[in-house]
């Protein structure tokens, strides 16, 4: 990373540090303040905006580490997402346990389930593994929808808030600092994970698989590990989305979603921390501008012909990515790594 002028790396930990210089501890401090003081200034559209930016956030990165850093991809992400949210429902509802248990149930159970479907990697990669997770996302709809003992089935089933010990998370308010305290943990594992050994095999894998595999890496294990990694922190934020709505129903969870989802990551930038952050808030701030302004308008204007207007959304979506691929194929990301190295914004390396 650079660093500015001045400091200098003199041990193995130094150089694994994230945060450096007072300057970047300074804003981190910052940055927790900021999100601390959110809920006070924010109303409750906006914060709700918030609240779902966070639980996507969540999703965004385990897809990234799974498609980003190890080069599995994923089209089935959504699914994954519908496990760990029908999990935590059952533990939480039918079973009566504690919101915690269904977190981390929803987490571990959808990682598992992600193992088994990631089991095919080792012999089919690309379009052809990219079929195989269509495939679990079929599987995984069709289980929910024909269980109904236990999902609800074509009704849905009710959630109960989260809580943890006497504290019940029913505001919009409460709801923020619980999704954004996992949101962070969840971005500060992602970092951490990208720098460790097991991220430098992801990446030796998505680069090069042969190669990979003649340097002394366990395709089929760190394939599998990245396969239960990306899959639990979407089993997290279908959970938190389900904790968070109080309902579920299969229609909750789409292909077209888990379509999205590689757009958020291709948006935001692949194999980078901060690629899935951008990607969500840019795609959620489009739609929000989509859906309450432009849509509206359009239809009061009558300026184009009926019917028109609800396909907007998800045609200007289909352009965004269309344009990213064309003419920013690395992703926001990598355009704020530019920005700062054109501006020596030294303070932000990190």
């Amino acid at each position: 990373m650079d660093l500015p002028a001045g400091t200098r790396n003199y041990s193995y930990a130094d150089d694994m540090t994230i945060f450096r210089t007072r300057t970047q501890k300074l804003m981190l401090v910052g940055l927790f303040i900021m999100l601390l003081a959110i809920p006070l200034w924010m109303n409750r559209t906006w914060l709700g905006l918030v609240n779902l930016m966070g639980i996507t956030i969540i999703a965004a990165t385990g897809l990234n580490i799974l498609t980003g850093y190890c080069g599995q991809l994923s089209i089935g992400h959504a699914g994954f997402i519908a496990v760990g949210a029908y999990t935590s429902a059952v533990l939480t509802s039918r079973l009566e346990m504690p919101f915690l248990v269904g977190l981390l149930g929803g987490g571990v159970l959808a990682g598992l389930v992600g193992v088994i479907f990631g089991i095919p990697s080792l012999r089919v990669k690309g379009f052809y593994l990219a079929i195989s997770t269509i495939a679990a996302f079929f599987i995984i709809i069709w289980v929910i929808t024909h269980w109904d003992s236990v999902t609800g089935g074509f009704m849905g089933m009710s959630v109960p808030l989260a809580s943890i010990g006497p504290i019940v998370f029913k505001s919009e308010e409460s709801q923020f600092f619980l999704i954004m305290g996992i949101t962070v943990l969840c971005i500060f594992f992602a970092k951490n994970l990208a720098r460790t050994r097991v991220g430098r095999a992801f990446v030796a894998i998505r680069d090069n698989d042969l190669a990979a595999e003649v340097m002394g890496i366990n395709l089929f294990r760190y394939k599998l590990t990245a396969f239960f990694i990306g899959c639990f922190m979407a089993g997290i934020a279908g959970s938190l989305r389900a904790h968070y709505t109080g309902f579920l129903s299969y229609e909750f969870f789409t292909l077209t979603d888990s379509i999205l989802f590689i757009g958020i990551i291709i948006i935001g930038g692949l194999g980078t921390t901060l690629g899935p952050i951008l990607g969500v808030v840019f795609i959620k701030l489009l739609d929000h501008l989509l859906t309450h302004w432009l849509v509206p308008l359009i239809e009061g204007k009558h300026i184009l012909p009926a019917g028109f207007a609800s396909g907007i959304t998800p045609m200007v979506f289909g352009l965004a990515i269309i344009l990213f691929l064309i003419l920013e194929p690395r992703g926001i990301a990598h355009r704020w790594q530019l920005f700062k190295a054109s501006y020596r914004l030294w303070p932000f390396s990190y």
